[in-house]
């Protein structure tokens, strides 16, 4: 409710108002100068009925209080006007936040500004909108007005036509895909249209600037791929040109245990020094509380041409990955999830260069294309990749002093196979002529085996496969 709402004759039962900060404890002012109001009112009025009486005999005289009493309006209005007049913020959702300039302004203030500006310039608007169960609201935006279009090299241009897919020797099988919650109640986004999740000032407020949203936490990236409090279980190819790769990924619900922690399972394309030049397409499923605000498992993508630093971005919330696809939003839930010793759903993705144009394609599931990273956004991809790694990854912030609890993949060891560790399955990479081959000189590594593992394996009906993951803390990994 405004401040300015209230006629100044209506605040006899003015009570002190609170507002609330990002920190989520409100701030509660008391209104000491509308008491003073109330007094001086009464007063006033007190004056006028004892200058009635007095007219006759003191008609010349002049009240010892007025002064004062006229002094102390100049004061009150003085201040009193910029409240009046503050423009109020408004929020993602519509409700309007008392910006009282008679403060100083706040850092939550400025960083609430700075995340108003953004939501303003990522969420585009919608033809329709899509109310999915789980709280998301997805937007149908014109493909043209998506947020990769405000990159000045694409700027006026549509998305591309579909290119050629790599070729395989192997028939397309018959698996149980996991899709998307938002898609359960049989809305659909319409043709020339694209799926975009909405963000909300919660998702934003949540990062730790306004700045960072969206993108992975800084840190030195190591051949090995370790790097400060981030733990993995992985396989990786290197010592090769590499111009895509493919997989199915196991898909579940791993508990993260803290709100700035996060688990995922992916596909990796990689390319540059491992230095600040670092080129990378991600692409996978992930569970990500500071991100969305929830633990359910969502389908993602990432991309850095300098190792993380200032480039790049999860999803469509910067410019750079353009969709072409009305069915699948990316960063929405993903539907149904694996459980344990139950019936187990993977998602197949694909992630190659178009031999023609030289960007890179993404497809989900079984010819589902989702979209493009243009070839302008890299410096060494827009060449090949170096190095393609498979797996999962998760975040350790040791926030209670010890090792977290964070789950990987199904939050089970590989040594317990199908049904109850999480699995990648049919790995492959892509060749300079467009064709899936078979994985050769296959790497394992998990950095923090007694927290998560890794186990490979072949077999004719999975071909290279392996089961990864693991519960984090436990009597072995303290």
């Amino acid at each position: 409710m405004k401040l300015d709402s209230f006629p100044w004759t209506k605040l006899k039962n003015f009570e002190p108002f609170c507002i609330l900060h990002t920190t989520r404890q409100p701030q509660c002012i008391q209104t000491v100068v509308v008491s003073a109001i109330k007094t001086t009112t009464i007063q006033r009025q007190q004056r006028h009925r004892h200058s009635k009486k007095m007219a006759a005999s003191t008609s010349l005289s002049t009240h010892p209080m007025i002064p004062i009493f006229v002094a102390f309006l100049l004061v009150f209005a003085s201040s009193v006007s910029p409240v009046l007049s503050s423009p109020a913020l408004v929020s993602d959702s519509g409700s309007r936040l008392l910006a009282n300039q008679t403060f100083r302004p706040s850092k939550e203030v400025l960083r609430l500004r700075r995340a108003n500006a953004y939501l303003k310039k990522i969420n585009k608007p919608a033809v329709k909108t899509i109310q999915s169960p789980d709280g998301d609201v997805i937007h149908c935006v014109l493909s043209h007005l998506q947020p990769a279009f405000d990159h000045p090299e694409l700027k006026g241009k549509k998305p591309l036509d579909p290119p050629e897919r790599p070729r395989s020797n192997e028939t397309r099988e018959t698996v149980a895909e996991s899709y998307q919650l938002w898609t359960d109640s049989g809305e659909s986004c319409p043709e020339g249209t694209v799926p975009i999740r909405r963000t909300t000032v919660k998702d934003v407020l949540r990062a730790s600037s306004v700045n960072r949203f969206g993108r992975k936490l800084r840190r030195h990236v190591r051949r090995d791929s370790t790097g400060s409090g981030h733990e993995h279980a992985v396989v990786f190819v290197n010592g090769d040109q590499y111009f895509g790769a493919k997989a199915s990924i196991n898909v579940w619900s791993p508990q993260v245990t803290s709100e700035y922690e996060f688990s995922l399972s992916q596909i990796w394309v990689i390319s540059g020094s491992f230095g600040n030049d670092l080129n990378t397409i991600e692409a996978g499923w992930q569970v990500s509380p500071d991100l969305y605000g929830d633990g359910y498992p969502r389908f993602f993508t990432y991309w850095t041409t300098d190792a993380y630093q200032a480039t790049g971005c999860y999803n469509l919330l910067c410019s750079g990955f353009v969709q072409t696809n009305n069915k699948i939003a990316i960063g929405a839930a993903i539907s149904p999830r694996s459980s344990y010793n139950g019936r187990q759903f993977d998602i197949g993705l694909t992630v190659w260069k178009d031999p023609k144009h030289g960007n890179w394609w993404l497809e989900y599931g079984s010819g589902l294309l989702v979209g493009y990273w243009p070839a302008f956004l890299f410096s060494h991809l827009r060449s090949h990749a170096s190095m393609v790694q498979f797996g999962g990854e998760i975040v350790n912030s040791r926030s209670a002093g010890y090792h977290t609890s964070t789950q990987m993949g199904s939050g089970h060891f590989a040594d317990e196979g199908f049904g109850k560790a999480s699995y990648f399955r049919n790995l492959q990479v892509v060749d300079w002529d467009n064709n899936l081959l078979p994985l050769t000189n296959l790497h394992l590594l998990a950095d923090h085996p007694n927290c998560y593992n890794i186990r490979q394996g072949r077999n004719n009906v999975w071909g290279t496969y392996f089961y990864y993951g693991g519960p984090g803390r436990n009597v072995r990994c303290p």
